[in-house]
């Protein structure tokens, strides 16, 4: 049995199918110019073990490392201390299906900003709801 961390949080979740064609979906979620597109400023690149920084505006430069890339199908990267990204894309004969994983969530545990998991989890699942229709709106217009 896996030893999980009593404290975790769910993670949260979003997915939804866009009107658009798998790579483009995917060079939305893994390249700089289509993450900054509908999510914020980085200097991302998609090589495994690349560590990034996300312009997380107020919160100042946010480090990042990509931990899994399997073209076009998924993409994961640690984000600051804490949280795991993940996209996850399927083909749907043109359309693609998207689900943002944000894992990483703790109880217990406090951002490197001081604000515990528990007060950021919320204020990051509204923000996911909206930057996933944002995500949408990119790969569909």
């Amino acid at each position: 049995m896996e030893n999980q961390n009593k404290d975790a949080l769910p993670d949260i979740r979003y997915t939804g199918v866009f009107n658009a064609n798998i790579q483009k979906v995917w060079e939305a979620v893994s390249t700089s110019e289509g993450l900054e597109a509908w999510f914020m400023p980085n200097d991302f690149e998609p090589i495994i073990g690349y560590e990034f920084h996300i312009n997380a505006g107020p919160y100042g430069m946010s480090p990042c490392k990509v931990t899994e890339m399997d073209p076009p199908r998924r993409l994961s990267f640690d984000w600051g201390k804490d949280w795991t990204l993940t996209f996850e894309l399927k083909d749907m004969d043109g359309q693609t299906e998207i689900t943002i994983i944000h894992s990483g969530w703790s109880e217990d545990v406090v951002t490197e900003f001081g604000q515990p998991h528990t007060t950021v989890r919320g204020i990051m699942d509204q923000g996911w709801a909206g930057l996933h229709q944002k995500l949408g709106a990119y790969v569909e217009g």
